[in-house]
């Protein structure tokens, strides 16, 4: 969790900083945090529609110019043609459902996170698909 954390501090967002770091065998596959596309202009030098718009946590995640750090880490390994089935997800925040929904397709066994988010339907979805989850805390 330490490297996730160090991870998130290249975040762009200005509402969550989050880092994701994808593990298989304790080999570091893929890393990702939340920010734009490569190429684009970020959050921190636009501002963000979602507070403009006061879009609460959790809601509208469309309409955000960022990818989120869990599909920003499975775009790496993607890129880069690193398999990542099997592999452990660590994240600083519980997936969004949007995320949880690519990390099953991607055969992701295990998620261990610090915080929790406000997304129920990613609880239950991650729950059917018998993907072991655990919450850790900040010392962990």
């Amino acid at each position: 969790m330490g490297i996730t954390n160090l991870v998130a501090q290249r975040s762009t967002c200005l509402r969550r900083q989050v880092g994701a770091v994808l593990v298989k065998d304790k080999y570091i596959l893929s890393t990702g945090y939340n920010g734009a596309p490569r190429g684009l202009a970020h959050c921190l030098d636009v501002g963000c529609l979602r507070e403009q718009q006061n879009v609460p946590s959790g809601e509208k995640h469309e309409l955000c110019r960022g990818l989120h750090a869990e599909q920003n880490a499975i775009i790496q390994a993607a890129y880069h043609g690193v398999s990542i089935r099997d592999a452990t997800l660590y994240c600083t925040t519980l997936p969004c459902v949007i995320c949880t929904k690519m990390l099953i397709n991607a055969g992701i066994q295990k998620i261990v996170y610090r915080e929790g988010y406000a997304d129920p339907l990613s609880l239950s979805m991650l729950d059917e698909a018998e993907i072991d989850i655990k919450q850790i805390g900040q010392g962990d």
